[in-house]
C-alpha cells in the first residue's frame, strides 16, 4: 500500500512539468498571434526630420558662437582683396585662442563712430537665419580691415620711398589696390596696449584708423572688439579662395622696443 502511495505521489509530481510546458506553449502561441504595433512611416519620417533639423541648428549655433562665422562685404574699402558682395568666413579662435598677426584681415565690432551706413532691414525670418549662422552677417555693426600695427608698434607714413614703416622698417604691401599710394594722409602713431592699427586695402576709399582719430579709441581698435580673422571667401563661386597672410611683407619687422 505504502509503495503504491509513493508511486502515486511520484506520478503526480511528474505530471507538473507537463502542465507547465503546455501553459508556456499556449502562452507562446498567444504572443505570436498578437498583432505588432508599428509606427506610421510618415510619423517616423517627421520625427527623424525634426531630430536632424534641431541637431543641425544646435551645431550651427555652436559653430557660430565659438568657431566660425559668415559675413557679407557691403563696401569697396578692402578691394581688391575683397569685392562688394563677397561672402567670407572668419576664424573665431582669434584672438582668444590664436594670436593676431600683422597682415591679418580682421572683422571687429565698431568701436564707435566708424560706420555711417544705415542698418539693413531684414525680415524676421532672415534675422533668425542670421542669428543661427545660416545667413551671413552684414556690416551694420562690424568693420573689416587689415592689421598693420600690433600693440606697441610704431607705425609711420611715409618713408622717403613713400612706404608705410612699422618699427622703422619699410613694408611693401602687395595687397594694396593697384595704383594706390600706401596712404594719402601722413601719420605717426604708436599703438597702445590692447589695441590694433588697421587699414583698408583700398587706401583711397577706406575709412580706417587714419580717419577715426576723433572717434572712440582715437582710431585704434580694441583687441577685445575683434570677432575673428577672415580665412576664406565662400561666395560667389568664381571668387572662392583662401585668404593667406602676406608673411613676407612683415618678415623683417622687429618686435616693438
Amino acid at each position: 500500500m505504502g509503495t503504491e502511495g509513493d508511486a502515486g505521489d511520484t506520478s503526480a509530481d511528474e505530471s507538473v512539468p507537463d502542465d507547465g510546458a503546455g501553459d508556456a506553449a499556449e502562452q507562446s502561441g498567444e504572443d505570436r498571434s498578437a498583432p505588432t504595433r508599428r509606427r506610421h512611416p510618415v510619423v517616423t519620417f517627421v520625427r527623424e526630420s525634426v531630430v536632424v533639423l534641431v541637431s543641425a541648428l544646435v551645431l550651427s549655433l555652436v559653430v557660430k558662437s565659438f568657431l566660425a562665422q559668415a559675413f557679407y562685404i557691403p563696401s569697396e574699402s578692402m578691394e581688391h582683396t575683397l569685392e562688394v558682395g563677397d561672402r567670407l568666413v572668419v576664424n573665431k579662435l582669434a584672438p582668444d585662442v590664436m594670436d593676431l598677426e600683422r597682415g591679418d584681415v580682421v572683422v571687429f565690432l565698431d568701436p564707435g563712430g566708424w560706420l555711417d551706413v544705415p542698418p539693413q532691414e531684414l525680415s524676421q525670418f532672415e534675422q533668425v537665419l542670421t542669428w543661427i549662422g545660416v545667413l551671413p552677417e552684414h556690416a551694420d555693426e562690424h568693420v573689416i580691415k587689415r592689421v598693420i600695427g600690433l600693440p606697441g608698434d610704431h607705425v609711420v607714413c611715409c618713408s622717403d620711398d613713400g612706404l608705410v614703416t612699422v618699427n622703422d622698417v619699410p613694408i611693401t604691401e602687395p595687397y594694396v589696390a593697384d595704383g594706390a599710394a600706401p596712404s594719402e594722409q601722413e601719420f605717426d602713431v604708436t599703438v597702445p596696449a590692447g589695441h590694433l592699427y588697421v587699414l583698408g586695402d583700398n587706401r583711397p576709399r577706406s575709412k580706417d584708423s587714419r580717419y577715426n582719430g576723433g572717434s572712440v579709441g582715437g582710431g585704434f581698435v580694441p583687441v577685445r572688439n575683434v570677432v575673428g580673422t577672415a580665412f576664406v571667401i565662400t561666395w560667389p563661386l568664381e571668387r572662392i579662395t583662401w585668404l593667406t597672410d602676406p608673411d613676407e611683407t612683415f618678415a623683417d619687422v622687429p618686435d616693438p622696443s
